[in-house]
């Protein structure tokens, strides 16, 4: 049987492991990303009850070195697809940053409307082509994209699925933040759903879902007003994205 020599040896090497993975956080921190917007805009929107592209909910203007452009959703139950748009302003590498539940797809099409990117693992050359854009390598020419938010096969359908996108090209100076609300049979879309007021205190860092999500993927933005249909507050965390 060990005696008090083996419980301090024990203790000291769990100290040791401690304070190993504390360093590393440490030196992590000292790496990221530490850009913030000087202005956040943001503005509601109310998606198209049409599951055809050409009815996609538009997040702006993707300009290099000056845009950043989020959008937040949500796929109802038995809602099959969502479409966005944006336009880039001039030809660079781009970026993609998401988060939200499990299961859901992203493809990137161009304005043809042949896919360029997606999430499906099974896709080939475009899986390879969403792997760059992931890390902030995809090279996108100037011009107009579509962006293409579907269940994995096998999800059921009947689920919600909450959603975050991010894109960029670059550095940047502005948020653009677009909350899609679902579309409400006669009335343009009604309230603010539940889903918005959970991902603005994601990004607020209140504890609404787990505290990973909460403390590693998200974080706090600031305020600022806008003469356009933008206004308000709210940016994913630049760390990851």
């Amino acid at each position: 049987m060990g005696g008090i020599s083996d419980i301090s040896g024990m203790v000291s090497s769990l100290q040791q492991s401690i304070e190993a993975a504390v360093k590393r956080t440490q030196d992590q921190a000292k790496t990221a990303k530490t850009q913030s917007a000087d202005k956040v805009y943001e503005q509601n929107a109310t998606k198209s009850s049409s599951t055809q592209a050409a009815f996609a909910t538009n997040l702006g203007y993707l300009i290099k070195d000056k845009s950043r452009l989020n959008g937040f959703s949500i796929l109802g139950a038995n809602d099959p697809v969502d479409f966005y748009k944006f336009k880039v302003t001039s030809a660079g590498e781009s970026g993609l940053g998401r988060v939200g539940d499990a299961g859901v797809r992203v493809q990137l099409m161009d304005k043809a409307g042949k896919v360029m990117a997606d999430s499906n693992a099974d896709a080939g050359a475009a899986y390879d082509a969403y792997t760059k854009w992931t890390q902030g390598k995809l090279p996108l020419d100037k011009g107009d994209y579509t962006i293409r938010v579907t269940r994995d096969k096998g999800e059921d359908a009947t689920k919600e699925k909450q959603y975050a996108l991010q894109l960029t090209q670059g550095a940047f100076t502005t948020d653009y933040d677009t909350y899609a609300k679902q579309p409400a049979a006669g009335s343009s879309g009604g309230d603010v759903p539940s889903y918005v007021r959970t991902l603005q205190s994601l990004m607020n860092g209140s504890a609404v879902t787990s505290s990973s999500l909460t403390n590693i993927l998200l974080g706090g933005g600031g305020s600022s007003s806008s003469s356009s249909s933008y206004s308000g507050r709210g940016s994913l965390l630049n760390g990851l994205f």
